[in-house]
């Protein structure tokens, strides 16, 4: 149920637990509500949200709850940073509508959806980059991509100000870039993982997996299996150029994917290893058409 609010800015939505969820479509809009608002813990989202981004709201809540209390923040914005000229920009999924109401069930304070403009004003010159990590990786695979997210998350933070933000595990390399930033800056933000969940067959819980198509969807849990495998081989004992081969026989038997990148690296700091001997985080991406998916899981010796 919506209840008008004078200004176009900002809407409350009623939320599952009785109270109001401010909807903040503008940066002063967001920032007059955070003056009052007290702890905060964001969770920022492109939208386009499933049961994965719901699990990370949960995980703000959870945190907030032993804190002694606070809002639950969500950000909704597709960042047009991060995506290359030949990516997938606009034909990313995008569900306003059901996006709020989600959130409203799952009981999330306020909902921040900037405009592209209000987030990127005319003449901005300043960008946010993770020299290392940002170019390793995935960074190699999608140039500018996580100068992108450094940038737009560094530009959250400084809207919002929350005392913690909650980022996914499935987007491993994410995680550990904006942990590495948020320490090489001294940013104030507490930042906590929220596990990868995952569909019945396995598949990591994407908005991209909305555009596979249903050859490709059936197809997809391939990467589950290949994380799987390399689990069992490292309880086992492994070495890492063997796991490597394994996960690339596994994968490249499925004719649907094109496996764009097998990487096995320290689970800390995505370091290079040359052993199984501590947690590595095995990092997987695979193409399915139009649709590269990735993947991950940490595994413990």
């Amino acid at each position: 149920m919506a209840l008008p609010m004078p200004g176009p800015a900002a809407r409350l939505r009623l939320v599952s637990r009785g109270a109001l969820m401010q909807i903040c479509r503008s940066t002063q809009a967001m920032r007059d509500w955070r003056q009052d608002a007290g702890r905060v813990a964001l969770v920022p989202t492109m939208g386009a949200l499933h049961p994965g981004h719901l699990s990370l709201v949960t995980r703000a809540r959870d945190w907030l709850d032993a804190q002694g209390g606070g809002r639950v923040v969500t950000s909704i914005f597709v960042n047009p940073t991060q995506f290359a000229p030949s990516e997938d920009l606009d034909k990313y999924p995008r569900s306003e509508a059901q996006d709020l109401d989600l959130l409203a069930g799952a009981g999330c304070d306020a909902v921040f959806l900037p405009q592209v403009a209000d987030i990127y004003r005319p003449g901005a010159q300043t960008q946010v980059e993770v020299t290392g990590l940002g170019r390793m990786l995935m960074g190699r695979l999608r140039p500018g991509h996580f100068r992108g997210v450094a940038t737009v998350v560094t530009k959250l933070f400084n809207i919002i100000q929350p005392q913690a933000a909650v980022f996914g595990e499935k987007d491993y390399q994410q995680l550990t870039l904006i942990r590495q930033m948020v320490a090489d800056l001294d940013i104030p933000v507490q930042v906590l993982a929220g596990p990868t969940v995952r569909d019945a067959d396995g598949l990591a819980l994407s908005s991209r997996n909305q555009r596979l198509t249903p050859e490709d969807r059936v197809a997809a849990p391939v990467l589950a299996r290949a994380l799987d495998r390399a689990q069992a081989m490292i309880a086992q004992g492994t070495t890492p150029a063997a796991l490597r081969r394994a996960i690339r026989t596994l994968l490249a038997a499925e004719p649907q994917g094109q496996v764009r990148s097998i990487d096995i690296r320290d689970a800390d700091d995505l370091a290079r290893i040359a052993t199984l001997d501590r947690p590595v985080v095995i990092l997987l991406a695979v193409r399915f058409g139009e649709v590269l998916l990735i993947d991950q899981r940490v595994v413990h010796p």
